[in-house]
């Protein structure tokens, strides 16, 4: 098992990575497990509330879990994964199954940031876009998927996603052992990271 672990800042193209790494393997032998699926559930909480949710910061996520699941898809052994909804802030009452695969991708903003994930990825990838084009494409996800006014939007990243950001995710560079400009419009980088996951599984 090969597990690689993408990571970024908010709207910076790591889905669009993953989805074209994906697409480049053979099939049913990748498994994505993102982040975001970790969040704390916050349903509880009242609407006011949920909008000073800091979803950028590491203890908005259930490392621990993450850590145990990865543990588990390692031992050959396959995991209930969570759901959490962005619109109410919740985690989902049912899971989803997840077995293990040859390639387990794990993405997410934070995820370079802890140690004890770090250890157990065998390559570490940072995609790094231009910080005014990662608020364009925030901008549009928050405001189509997420339900978020204009406004909403640009005191939340001011608040939390610009200042983390700078705290707690692009200082995990460092531990990158690829670091991929432009996201998913860099092809001659991911053509390179692709190459080396089929070398490394033989394929």
């Amino acid at each position: 098992m090969l597990i690689i672990g993408i990571a970024g800042g908010s709207g910076s193209g790591k889905t669009t990575v993953v989805n074209k790494i994906v697409d480049s393997l053979p099939k049913k032998t990748v498994v994505v497990i993102p982040q975001d699926a970790y969040y704390y559930d916050n349903g509880h909480l009242s609407q006011e509330e949920k909008l000073k949710i800091n979803f950028d910061h590491p203890n908005s996520i259930e490392w621990d879990l993450l850590i145990k699941q990865i543990d588990q898809l390692r031992k050959e052994q396959p995991i209930q994964m969570p759901m959490y909804n962005y619109v109410t802030c919740a985690r989902a009452k049912e899971t989803i199954t997840i077995e293990p695969k040859t390639v387990v991708i794990v993405e997410g903003i934070l995820i370079l940031g802890n140690k004890e994930l770090r250890k157990r990825m065998d390559i570490k990838l940072f995609v790094s876009t231009d910080n005014d084009d990662r608020l364009i494409r925030i901008m549009r996800r928050d405001i189509v998927e997420r339900g978020r006014s204009y406004n909403d939007v640009l005191n939340h990243y001011e608040k939390f996603v610009k200042p983390m950001h700078n705290q707690f995710i692009e200082p995990t560079k460092l531990f990158a052992d690829v670091i991929i400009p432009q996201g998913g419009e860099n092809k001659v980088a991911i053509d390179m990271v692709v190459s080396r996951i089929k070398m490394n599984l033989h394929i």
